[in-house]
């Protein structure tokens, strides 16, 4: 299975939450690989702690190069052995956990002859090596979703399964622009039907994921005055009647993902041991990574109703 994760707009907390649902796939015995797309700051080894490839790989091909022809095969970096976090331990019985990174300063690039191709065959060759293969793409419009759309019409990826996680924080202008990307003129739906892609297989594909949720309700909240809950509990129902009206209401919604203190100054894997130990993040905010990715799984989390 190939899914594929990308934004409206960057700052949506997509690779910090993809790196999260990797980690916990790996510990219930998956084999992972986690693909960094997003060409122009190929930084999730830095959610992973890798400091050798914390901005991207030099010196060796990174999916940069392996894209632009220059090499036969990206490296693969083993997140387990290569991890500078020394509680991030393998568990026993926990699958494997493989970063490709993409090249230091390798930024944005111009469409080249046969990348697509390169893409696709490097994708099949990943699907047949791993269980879950999750691609994050850069945010928008963006080269990278160009690229694998094109890739998903290449008979190499015929039979393999592919969904698309598509992550929005939970504001009116990342709604707006959330239904644009995917259902706007020139968006994933519309350029990949220019492409020779099915559009309803297509729409029945993709998902949507709520970041930086604040629940009015919360007991973090309780410090507020009435009037400010108040206002908050107005918001998230008009939040909730505009994500409706936009077709990102709870039929196509996957998972909601809490605001949480350590995500917003440090982009990294919450581990058990941050909750439940350290005490520094909160309880819902691990639970809903593992709602979230037990849901990429379940098949009928993806039938229309």
């Amino acid at each position: 299975m190939i899914v594929f994760a990308t934004s409206d707009k960057g700052g949506t907390g997509r690779s910090v939450t993809v790196s999260n649902v990797a980690y916990r796939r790996a510990l219930d015995g998956i084999n992972v690989c986690y693909l960094d797309f997003d060409f122009g700051s190929p930084t999730a080894g830095a959610i992973f702690q890798l400091s050798d490839v914390a901005r991207g790989v030099k010196k060796r091909p990174g999916t940069h190069t392996y894209l632009r022809g220059g090499a036969s095969d990206p490296i693969q970096c083993d997140i387990w052995k290569q991890t500078n976090r020394a509680e991030l331990d393998r568990p026993r019985g926990a699958g494997r956990l493989v970063l490709l990174p993409g090249d230091e300063g390798g930024g944005e690039f111009a469409r080249l002859p046969g990348d697509a191709a390169r893409c696709a065959t490097l994708l099949a060759n990943l699907d047949d090596e791993f269980d879950l293969c999750i691609v994050d793409l850069s945010a928008g419009r963006s080269y990278a979703t160009e690229l694998v759309l094109e890739a998903l019409t290449d008979p190499a990826l015929g039979q393999v399964g592919w969904r698309w996680l598509v992550f929005h924080r939970w504001t009116r202008q990342h709604i707006i622009a959330a239904n644009g990307l995917v259902y706007g003129e020139r968006g994933i739906i519309d350029g990949g039907k220019t492409i020779g892609l099915d559009g309803a297989a297509l729409t029945n594909a993709i998902r949507f994921v709520r970041t930086a949720v604040v629940d009015p309700d919360s007991d973090q909240l309780s410090g507020l005055r009435a009037a400010q809950v108040a206002w908050l509990r107005r918001c998230n129902r008009e939040l909730q009647e505009l994500a409706g009206r936009h077709h990102l209401g709870r039929t196509n919604l996957l998972g909601s993902i809490p605001l949480d203190p350590v995500l917003q100054w440090r982009e990294q894997l919450i581990l058990d041991d941050d909750v439940y130990a350290r005490q520094v993040a909160n309880r819902a905010t691990i639970e809903a990574f593992i709602a979230l990715a037990g849901k990429l799984a379940e098949d009928a989390r993806w039938e229309r109703l």
